[in-house]
C-alpha cells in the first residue's frame, strides 16, 4: 500500500466516506452559490477532520467549544504558512515504484491532474485549506490557449503566454508540483501512476487533464495538418510559414501559395484573419520577391456559417469581415482527405496548399481510457451535477474533460473550467467541514472572438452585441487581464502595441530557426529561360 493508505489504515480513518455520506447530512447549512464562485477570495475553514488533526497538530493547533470538542479554525493563510512538506521519493510500493505521496503530516491530499483553467482554479481555491496538494502535469508550464495562433503568426514570444507552473508556490506553500503523465489509476488502492514510474496517493482527486485535436477521422489528417492546441504546436506552425516563405523566395516565385485553415471556430477565425494580416500588411516589405496576390488563405467549414455559439448577426459580421480580408471562405464543406500537398474537399474537389491548420474540434486523450472512469460522448468523463465523476467517491473531474448528462453539458470554454474547479474546491472545503453545497451552476459571460486589427464580435450578457473596433479592444483587455503573472500581462501588451500602433511601420516578426533551402536546379533554370534568355548559357 501506499503511504497514505497505510496511514489511514493505522488511524481507521477514511476521509472520502465522509463525501459519500454528505448528502445525509441533517441541519447542516448550505453554501450558496454566490459564495462559492467568490470562494477564492473568502475566508476559509481548516479540515474539521478529527482524526486527521490530532495525528499532526501542535499544542493550541485547534480552538475548543464550550463542550471541549474541537472547532473549526478560520483562517485565510491555513497550512499554507507551516513548515514545508517535503515528497520523498525513495520509499517502495507493493508494486515496486516509488511513492511521492507527502508524509508526515496526517491531514487529506489533494492530487489535481492538469495544469490548465480548471487544474489551476481548484488549486488556487484550496489555498489556506488544510489539505496537502499535490499538482501533476506534463508540461511545467500552464499555456493560455487563446492567444496561441498570436504565437503561430509571429506577433507574441511563446514565453508570452506560457507561465512556470511551479511559481504557484509563490503565494501558495500547501501546494507541490511534479512533473509527469498519467497513466493509469486505481480507485480502490486511491493512487495515480505516472510514466516516470512515481506513484502518488490520494485521499481526493481532481482530474482537469484538457483534451486533444479531433481529426474525426479524417484520412491524412493526423499526419499531414498542423493542429494549434500546445505550445510547440504554435512553434511548429510558425517555423513552417516561414519556411514556406524561404523556400518560396529560392524556388516558387512562379507558382501559387496557400493555407488551409480547417474549422470556422473561434480558433480558425482567428487564425485565418491574423494570417491576412501578415500577408497584407508585411508580405510587400518583408518579401518583395513574392507577390502578396498570390498567397492564398482559405478557411473550410462543415457548416453553413461561422463561430457557432455567436448570433447570427456576429456570425454574419465575422464572414463579411472575413471576406474584405481576401479570404477564401468554403462554407457548408467538408474536408475528406488530407494530403501532404492539400486537401480533398467537399465533392472531392482538390486544394493544393502549402500548409493546413487544424483548429477543426477536440477530443479527450486517448490515455484517458486507462484511468478507470466512466466516459460518455467524445470519450469525457461523466459526472453528476456536483461534478463528482459518477460512480467513483471523492473524484471530481471539471474542464473539458468533464461532461454532464443532459442539457447540463457545458461548452469546452475557459470560463467553465474556471467555474468548475473554483466550485470544486469550495465542495471540498465544505465536506472537510461537514457542510453541503448547491450542484454547479454555471454563470455565462458571454463570448469573444477577434477578426484581426479594429474587428472582433462580443457577445457579453448584460450587454448589446457588439463588433468592430470597440469589440476588439474589449477582446484585448480581457485576454490580457486573462494571463496569468503580471510580466506575462506586461510583455503580451507590449508586443500587442508593437503590432497594432505602429501598423505600417512595424513589421519585425517574432520568428525561429528555418531550414536551409536548395536551391532546385531545374526550376531555376526553366525560370531563367522564361525571363531572361540571353542569360542562359548553351
Amino acid at each position: 500500500m501506499t503511504s497514505t493508505q497505510t496511514r489511514r489504515a493505522r488511524e481507521g480513518v477514511d476521509v472520502p466516506s465522509r463525501f459519500a455520506a454528505i448528502d445525509a447530512v441533517k441541519g447542516q447549512p448550505e453554501i450558496a452559490q454566490s459564495d462559492v464562485d467568490d470562494a477564492g477570495d473568502a475566508r476559509t475553514a481548516t479540515s474539521g477532520v478529527r482524526e486527521r488533526a490530532a495525528a499532526a497538530a501542535s499544542p493550541g493547533h485547534r480552538a475548543r467549544g464550550d463542550g471541549g470538542e474541537p472547532t473549526a479554525r478560520l483562517s485565510r493563510r491555513g497550512g499554507g504558512r507551516r513548515a514545508p512538506q517535503h515528497l520523498r521519493p525513495g520509499q517502495e510500493t507493493v508494486a515496486g515504484m516509488a511513492d511521492f505521496s507527502p508524509r508526515g503530516r496526517g491531514r487529506p491530499h489533494v492530487v489535481v491532474v492538469g495544469g490548465g483553467f480548471a487544474g489551476l482554479a481548484a488549486v488556487h481555491g484550496l489555498r489556506g485549506v488544510d489539505v496537502d496538494v499535490t499538482l501533476i502535469d506534463r508540461h511545467t508550464y500552464n499555456t493560455f490557449q487563446p492567444l496561441l495562433y498570436q504565437v503561430a503568426t509571429a506577433t507574441l514570444n511563446p514565453g508570452d503566454i506560457t507561465w512556470f507552473l511551479r511559481s504557484i508556490r509563490t503565494h501558495q506553500e500547501n501546494v507541490r508540483f511534479l512533473k509527469g503523465t498519467v497513466v493509469s489509476m486505481d480507485h480502490a488502492m486511491r493512487t495515480v501512476v505516472l510514466d516516470g514510474g512515481q506513484s502518488v496517493g490520494y485521499d481526493y482527486l481532481i482530474i482537469s487533464a484538457g483534451v486533444t485535436a479531433n481529426f474525426f477521422g479524417v484520412p491524412g489528417a493526423p499526419e499531414y495538418s498542423m493542429p494549434l492546441y500546445r505550445r510547440t504546436q504554435a512553434l511548429a506552425l510558425r517555423d513552417k510559414v516561414f519556411a514556406v516563405l524561404e523556400e518560396a523566395v529560392v524556388n516558387g516565385r512562379d507558382r501559387d501559395l496557400r493555407i488551409v485553415v480547417v474549422g470556422g471556430g473561434a480558433t480558425g477565425v482567428e487564425m485565418a484573419g491574423a494570417l491576412t494580416e501578415l500577408r497584407d500588411n508585411d508580405l510587400h516589405v518583408t518579401y518583395p520577391e513574392l507577390t502578396p496576390a498570390r498567397v492564398h488563405i482559405t478557411l473550410v467549414e462543415r457548416q453553413p456559417f461561422l463561430l457557432a455559439p455567436f448570433h447570427p448577426t456576429l456570425r454574419e459580421y465575422a464572414r463579411r469581415s472575413l471576406q474584405r480580408r481576401g479570404v477564401d471562405l468554403r462554407l457548408d464543406t467538408s474536408v475528406k482527405q488530407v494530403r501532404p500537398d492539400g486537401v480533398i474537399i467537399g465533392d472531392q474537389v482538390f486544394l493544393p496548399a502549402d500548409i493546413v491548420v487544424w483548429a477543426s474540434g477536440v477530443r479527450v486523450h486517448d490515455r484517458v481510457a486507462q484511468w478507470n472512469v466512466p466516459q460518455g460522448r467524445g470519450g469525457r468523463i461523466t459526472v453528476d451535477d456536483h461534478l463528482r465523476v459518477d460512480g467513483l467517491n471523492g473524484v471530481f473531474a471539471v474542464g473539458d474533460i468533464s461532461v454532464e448528462g443532459g442539457d447540463r453539458a457545458l461548452p469546452q470554454l475557459a470560463q467553465p473550467a474556471r467555474q468548475g474547479g473554483t466550485y470544486v474546491a469550495a465542495q471540498l472545503k465544505a465536506v472537510l467541514t461537514g457542510r453541503q453545497v448547491t450542484s454547479f451552476d454555471y454563470h455565462a459571460k458571454g463570448t469573444l472572438a477577434t477578426i484581426g486589427r479594429n474587428s472582433a464580435v462580443a457577445q457579453i450578457n448584460g450587454l448589446p452585441r457588439l463588433t468592430g473596433v470597440l469589440a476588439w479592444v474589449i477582446w484585448i483587455a480581457v485576454h490580457v487581464f486573462s494571463l496569468l503573472g503580471n510580466r506575462n500581462r506586461f510583455a503580451t501588451m507590449l508586443n500587442l502595441s508593437a503590432r497594432y500602433l505602429f501598423w505600417h511601420r512595424s513589421h519585425n516578426a517574432i520568428v525561429g530557426e528555418t531550414p536551409t533551402v536548395i536551391l532546385d536546379q531545374v526550376a531555376h533554370r526553366d525560370r531563367v529561360r522564361r525571363h531572361r534568355p540571353d542569360r542562359l548559357a548553351s
